[in-house]
């Protein structure tokens, strides 16, 4: 994607990264128009995190650094209403912004490249064994109520990742949006993975390594 192109931004109050899943439910005209002109030109539009202002309404003032949203699959149930699947791309950095008449914002953009891959650690391990746990769990709780309820994992798990480990920690954790901003902004994958594994001691849901006193 060219910088000199301008980015639709969806400005929301959470925080989408490289890898994920985020359904939305699109019902402002605004923005059911914004995405019918992406899904057109199979083009993705910007997530990013509302820094002060509001979801509807005027436009929001966003982070500096957000996530490509790609469209997976979309759905509309009835007449202005658009279901979405979307699957996080790269991260930007806003350079640039305008908003337009009907208080829409788009950006000028600069991409941030990928994390480069760390090597396997104690850390990752502990992580990906938890995070396997947590995936699990939640497909047997959807299987035993019957439903196929909303799955934040994407199909295919990339445990070995410490990059894919800690952006879906990320995700999942129960911390504000401005933290899972500041986690996002971070450029190095090990130093991401480190705080999710810290975070995890800190609340035992994975214990001490033995071998690290």
């Amino acid at each position: 994607m060219s910088e000199h192109v301008w980015l639709p931004l969806f400005p929301l109050n959470t925080v989408l990264f490289p890898g994920g899943v985020l359904p939305l439910k699109v019902f402002e005209a605004r923005y059911i128009d914004m995405v019918r002109d992406c899904m057109k030109r199979n083009a993705p539009f910007g997530v990013v995190r509302i820094k002060s202002g509001k979801e509807v309404g005027r436009a929001a003032e966003p982070d500096q650094v957000g996530c490509l949203a790609h469209i997976v699959e979309w759905d509309m149930p009835e007449l202005g209403l658009l279901m979405l699947q979307t699957s996080g791309g790269q991260r930007f950095r806003i350079l640039e912004t305008r908003v337009l008449p009907d208080q829409r914002t788009e950006a000028r953009i600069e991409l941030i490249a990928e994390d480069a891959e760390p090597p396997v650690s104690a850390e990752l391990v502990a992580c990906a064994t938890a995070l396997k746990t947590v995936i699990a769990d939640i497909n047997s709780a959807a299987r035993a109520s019957g439903e196929s309820g909303f799955n934040p994992f994407p199909a295919e798990l990339r445990l070995d990742s410490a990059c894919w480990v800690a952006n879906r920690w990320c995700e999942i954790l129960p911390i504000s949006t401005l933290a899972r901003q500041k986690l996002l902004e971070l450029t190095d994958a090990q130093s991401r993975l480190q705080i999710v594994h810290q975070y995890l001691l800190q609340h035992g849901i994975v214990g001490k390594d033995p071998h690290n006193h």
